[in-house]
C-alpha cells in the first residue's frame, strides 16, 4: 500500500513538472522559488533563534547576578557533547565550517548540498549556542539556507546554473532572516560567496532576502535587533574613525590567523575524545573567569549600546572592580584577546557554530575601548555608543573582506543609517588593512590552501574548474631500463610521440628517453646493443599529482618551460603526460561555456 502510494505521488509530481516546462519559463519560475527559499529561510531562522533562547534562559535561570557560579563549568560541556553526539551518531556528516561548505558547493560548480543541511545546522548550533558556546548561530543557518535553496532546484530539476543561483538566494536569505537585514543579505552573496553579480542574479536575491526580512519582522516584530539614540554625525571625528578602522584591521588579522592557527591545533587531535577534553576544559575555564564569552556574546554588545559597561562585568572576578576605569580596561581586553580561544574551543571540540558573531562581538569591544580610553585621557570626546558600533563593522568587514557587508548590516542591524558614513569609512579602512596581510577571508582561506577557490577573475576560475585528471595523455609508449637502444628504435617506429617514460616493475617512472637526446645515435645500428636506456634516460623536469591544482600545473610549466611533464598518482606510479596543448584547448572550450552563461 505504502508503495503504491509512493508511486502515485511520484507520478503526480512528473506531470507537475511537465506542466510547469510547459507553461512556465526557467527565468520565471527562479523568481517563484526564491521567493519560496526566501520564506523556509525566515521559518528556519525563527525556529533556531527561538531554540537557542529558550536553552539560554534555561540555563541562565540558575546563575546569579554579581557572584560566580559554577555551572559556568559545566553547562558549555554538555552543550558540545550532545551537538557532539548528535552530529557524530545521528547526522554522521561532517556540517562545520557552513560558509565554507557553500563555497566550494559554488566554487565547482555543483550546487549541490546534502538534504540534511536543511535541519541538521539548526539542531547541532542550537544545542552548542543554548548551552553557552561561545559561537555564532549565523553560518549555520546560511548553510541550512542555502541548503533549501540547493534542494528545491533539485527537487524542480532546475538546471546548474539555477541551483547555484538558488544557493546563493539561501545564503542572502538566511542573513536577512536572522538580523532582518535584506540589504546585507545581499551583500554578503556577492562579497563572501562571490556570485557574480548579474542582473539575472540580482533581483531573485532581492527577493529572497526581502521575503526572508519581511515575514521575520511579521513573526517577531518591527524593532531593528539593538535600538539607541546614535550622536549624530561630526566631521571632527573622521580622523578617529580612521583610526579605529586600521584598529580593526590588524583586530581582524589577529582573529584571522589565530583561528587557523587554533582550528589546526585541534585537527591536529586525532581522536574525539581528545578534541572534546581539549576543548571543553579550554572553553569552560574562559567562560568560567570571562563570562561575557557565554554564548553568542549580543547581551554584552546590548550593554555596551546601552553605555552600561559595568554590566559585563557581573559574575566574574572583576565584578568587585567593576567601577575602577583599568580593571574594567583590562577586562576589555582579556575579553577580545580570548574571543578567539573560546570559539576555536567550541567548534573544535565537536560544537557547531561560526565566526559572525564573534566578529561582531570583538567589534564591538574594540571600537567601545577605544572611545572609552580616549575620553579617559581626555584626547578627545568620542561617543562611544557609535564608535562600538563602528568597531562591529569593522572587524565584520577585515575578517569575511567584506566592507559592504560588513556597513550595511550594522546599519541594518542597529536602524542606525545617520552613522552610514561612519560605518563605511572604518569597514573600507579595516579591509584595506588586512588585505595588505591576508588576501583571502577566513572563510576564503581554506579553500584558497587546497587550490578550490573560485573568484572573480575569470583566468583563475577557469584554472579552478579544469582537473588533471581530465587532461592526462596516456598514448605514450613506455620503456624499460634494461631495454637496448635496438628495442628503443622498433618502439619510436610505431609511435607519433617523441617522449618515452622509462618504468621500473613496479610501474615507477625512473626517468625519460626523448628523441632530440638519441637522435644523433639513433640511426647507427652498431650501437643498437651497446648501450641500455638505463644509459640513455635523464629525469623529467618536474612531476604533477593527478590530484595538484591546475594554477599549480601551470606554475610548473612556467617554471620548467617545458610541453610536457609526466603525472604521478599518490602512490607515485606513472599514470601519462599532461601538455600545455591540451591544457590550452580545455581552456579554450570551458571560457566558450562560462561566456555562454
Amino acid at each position: 500500500m505504502w508503495e503504491e502510494n509512493t508511486n502515485m505521488i511520484e507520478e503526480y509530481f512528473i506531470r507537475i513538472l511537465r506542466w510547469r516546462e510547459a507553461n512556465i519559463s526557467e527565468k520565471h519560475f527562479t523568481l517563484f522559488l526564491s521567493f519560496l527559499t526566501g520564506l523556509f529561510c525566515a521559518i528556519a531562522a525563527h525556529i533556531l533563534k527561538n531554540i537557542v533562547a529558550f536553552l539560554h534562559e534555561l540555563v541562565k535561570s540558575n546563575f546569579t547576578d554579581g557572584s560566580l557560579n559554577y555551572l559556568y563549568l559545566a553547562t558549555p560541556i554538555i552543550g558540545v557533547c550532545l551537538a557532539s553526539a548528535y552530529v557524530r551518531y545521528i547526522v554522521k556528516d561532517d556540517i562545520s565550517h557552513g560558509v565554507t561548505k557553500i563555497m566550494f558547493a559554488i566554487s565547482q560548480k555543483k550546487a549541490r548540498i546534502k538534504r540534511h543541511n536543511m535541519w541538521s545546522s539548526i539542531i547541532a548550533s542550537s544545542l552548542t549556542i543554548g548551552f553557552g558556546g561561545s559561537v555564532g548561530a549565523e553560518a549555520p543557518i546560511v548553510l541550512t539556507g542555502s541548503a533549501i535553496g540547493s534542494n528545491l532546484g533539485q527537487l524542480f530539476r532546475m538546471e546548474q546554473k539555477t541551483l547555484m543561483l538558488l544557493v546563493g538566494c539561501g545564503a542572502a536569505g538566511a542573513v536577512a532572516g536572522i538580523f532582518k537585514a535584506p540589504i546585507a543579505g545581499v551583500c554578503f552573496t556577492l562579497e563572501v560567496l562571490m556570485l557574480d553579480l548579474t542582473m539575472a542574479s540580482i533581483v531573485p536575491l532581492l527577493i529572497s532576502a526581502a521575503t526572508a526580512s519581511i515575514f521575520t519582522y511579521f513573526l517577531t516584530s518591527s524593532e531593528a535587533m539593538f535600538t539607541f539614540e546614535p550622536v549624530p554625525f561630526s566631521l571632527h571625528n573622521v580622523p578617529y574613525y580612521v583610526a579605529l578602522g586600521i584598529l580593526c584591521g590588524f583586530v581582524s588579522l589577529y582573529f584571522t590567523r589565530g583561528m587557523t592557527k587554533l582550528e589546526s591545533f585541534f585537527a591536529s587531535l586525532n581522536t574525539p575524545i581528545k578534541k572534546l577534553f581539549a576543548g571543553g576544559i579550554m572553553l569552560s575555564i574562559l567562560i568560567f573567569f570571562i563570562p561575557p564569552l557565554y554564548g553568542e556574546g549580543y547581551d554584552t554588545i546590548g550593554y555596551l549600546l546601552d553605555g552600561n559597561v559595568q554590566a559585563i562585568t557581573e559574575n566574574s572576578v572583576f565584578y568587585d572592580f567593576k567601577d575602577n576605569f583599568w580593571m574594567v580596561l583590562l577586562f576589555l581586553f582579556l575579553i577580545i584577546f580570548f574571543k578567539i580561544f573560546a570559539s576555536a574551543a567550541t567548534n573544535g571540540s565537536g560544537g557547531t557554530g561560526g565566526i559572525f558573531a564573534p566578529s561582531l562581538f570583538m567589534g564591538c569591544i574594540t571600537g567601545y575601548a577605544m572611545a572609552f580610553i580616549t575620553n579617559f585621557t581626555s584626547l578627545g570626546t568620542l561617543p562611544e555608543k557609535n564608535f562600538a558600533l563602528a568597531g562591529m563593522s569593522g572587524v565584520m568587514a577585515g575578517v569575511m573582506h567584506a566592507p559592504l557587508t560588513g556597513a550595511f548590516l550594522i546599519a541594518e542591524l542597529t536602524g542606525g543609517y545617520d552613522l552610514f558614513i561612519c560605518l563605511m569609512i572604518t569597514a573600507t579602512v579595516a579591509y584595506v588593512t588586512i588585505l595588505a596581510f591576508e588576501p583571502h577571508s577566513l572563510y576564503a582561506m581554506r579553500l584558497a590552501k587546497k587550490g578550490e577557490l573560485l573568484t572573480h577573475n575569470t583566468d583563475k576560475n577557469i584554472l579552478t574548474l579544469l582537473k588533471t585528471e581530465n587532461v592526462i595523455e596516456t598514448d605514450f609508449q613506455t620503456l624499460h631500463p634494461e631495454m637496448y637502444l635496438g628495442d628503443v628504435i622498433k618502439i619510436v617506429a610505431n609511435s607519433n610521440r617523441n617522449i618515452f617514460p622509462v618504468l621500473d616493475s613496479k610501474h615507477r617512472m625512473v626517468g625519460l628517453i626523448s628523441l632530440n637526446e638519441i637522435r644523433n645515435i639513433m640511426f647507427r645500428p652498431e650501437l643498437y646493443n651497446r648501450f641500455k636506456v638505463s644509459k640513455l634516460m635523464v629525469s623529467p623536469p618536474d612531476f604533477v599529482s593527478a590530484d595538484e591544482p591546475m594554477e599549480k600545473v601551470m606554475y610548473k610549466f612556467e617554471k620548467t618551460k617545458a610541453w610536457n611533464l609526466p603525472v604521478l598518482d599518490a602512490e607515485g606510479k606513472y599514470l601519462g603526460y599532461v601538455s600545455k596543448s591540451k591544457i590550452f584547448s580545455a581552456y579554450r572550450e570551458l571560457l566558450v561555456t562560462l561566456s555562454d552563461e
